[in-house]
């Protein structure tokens, strides 16, 4: 860590715990663009673990903030008092271009949509994929400069990733890479630099035109395999499916986000993420190296200490009393997993990067109850593979920079790490 960033660091410590606690805003994307996010975080674990946020934001206005592992827990089994419609972000979705999808449903549509794709990433199906995501891995890896220095998101974490998804949809693979700019510019802000102008007004516009050319072009493959036999992918299961094959365009695109995103976002932060923990701590990298059977428990491990999605949001249909406060129908309340993965009074040593953690599938990273993530053992299966190939070759791998994270509340992911692969004596 550089000495800049230190200061940084200090200096939002400072900041959390003198300024009046009514004015955290802990959905600030700056936060997690900076990685300032923890003492804020820990101060509201410690005396509000139930606070009452006003964002600033129209879209978003005022929302609970729930930060502890077992209040999170509660709210996220509980889907009869805390509705996941209408949508999982905290802000709300613009009237014009709401986008339904099986993860912002409750119970039964939620449950039927769900069923219709779970089978991609069933045992069977991921024994089938394991051997394919070894084999492309393999040859990532291979093909990587040794000794000088490479964007790591985007050769490795990116490229994987997206070949896997690519894949799961049977998506032309010469345009795989058109999957990593939809799923990005489908949870970006004006702010991210993606788009050609910080004017909200001229960011969205492009954003929903960009995510029209996503729906038009997967409607191009639905109607190929809609006309087709059922086949093992995304795009067939749901042109097939009972529940899925009368959606509106809306909803087809709004599932098609939720599956890109879920499916390659997420997986990738933490490829990502894992590189750099190792080398923040390279006591525990020292650990791996010397013991690849310690490979499942890092991947869990790095699961935790990355939270790619650092919350989800729900709606209260009720009052509900917590935390001494009373959460009133209709408020929003944010889950920050971010923060119950930090949760002293449930996570030993939480700020630790512990690959040898006791109960190191404890936490919060895939939810709970109906909407746990359905592609969690898809999401471990490609960390292992690729550290299990990178033990193989590699002695070592370098972080040679701070690196450059996401302009987002939502998504805790990196857009460039920089790496060197040393050259072997």
């Amino acid at each position: 860590m550089s000495d800049g960033a230190i200061d940084l660091k200090s200096e939002a410590r400072a900041k959390a715990y003198s300024m009046p606690i009514e004015e955290i805003n802990p959905a600030d994307p700056e936060l997690f663009r900076t990685d300032t996010l923890w003492p804020y975080f820990e101060r509201l674990r410690k005396e509000a673990p139930v606070h009452w946020a006003e964002s600033g934001e129209e879209q978003v206005g005022g929302y609970w903030s729930v930060t502890k592992f077992n209040d999170i827990m509660a709210v996220d089994t509980d889907h009869e008092s805390f509705s996941s419609e209408p949508t999982i972000v905290l802000p709300d979705p613009e009237e014009d271009f709401t986008l339904p999808m099986f993860i912002a449903m409750d119970p039964p549509k939620h449950d039927v949509q769900r069923k219709t794709v779970s089978p991609i990433v069933a045992g069977p199906n991921l024994a089938r994929l394991e051997p394919i995501i070894r084999e492309r891995a393999g040859k990532i890896l291979d093909d990587l400069p040794i000794g000088e220095e490479f964007d790591w998101v985007d050769k490795v974490s990116i490229e994987l990733t997206t070949m896997t998804l690519a894949t799961l949809f049977d998506f032309p693979w010469e345009d795989r890479r058109k999957l990593t700019r939809w799923s990005d510019v489908a949870t970006a802000g004006p702010e991210s630099g993606l788009f050609s102008s910080t004017d909200p007004e001229v960011a969205e516009q492009e954003r929903r035109m960009e995510l029209f050319e996503c729906v038009d072009y997967f409607t191009r493959l639905w109607n190929e395999r809609v006309n087709a036999e059922p086949k093992p992918d995304l795009i067939s299961m749901l042109a097939h499916g009972e529940s899925t094959r009368n959606m509106d365009r809306m909803e087809y695109l709004g599932n098609l986000i939720l599956l890109i995103v879920g499916g390659n976002d997420t997986t990738r932060n933490t490829i990502s993420g894992s590189v750099l923990a190792l080398n923040q701590n390279p006591d525990q990298y020292a650990k791996l190296k010397a013991d690849h059977s310690l490979i499942p428990s890092m991947v869990s491990e790095t699961i935790r200490w990355q939270t790619p999605l650092a919350y989800m949001r729900r709606t209260a249909t009720r009052d509900v009393e917590m935390g001494g406060k009373t959460i009133k129908a209709g408020d929003k309340v944010a889950m920050w997993y971010v923060s119950g993965n930090r949760d002293e009074e449930v996570i030993e040593r939480p700020n630790d990067y512990w690959i040898e953690r006791p109960r190191v599938r404890q936490h919060l990273s895939f939810g709970f109850g109906i909407h746990r993530c359905v592609g969690n053992r898809l999401a471990e299966l490609q960390l292992k593979i690729i550290w299990e190939e990178i033990l193989a070759r590699f002695p070592n791998l370098q972080v040679t920079g701070e690196p450059r994270r996401v302009y987002s509340s939502f998504v805790k992911g990196y857009e460039y790490l920089p790496v060197v692969i040393p050259t072997r004596n």
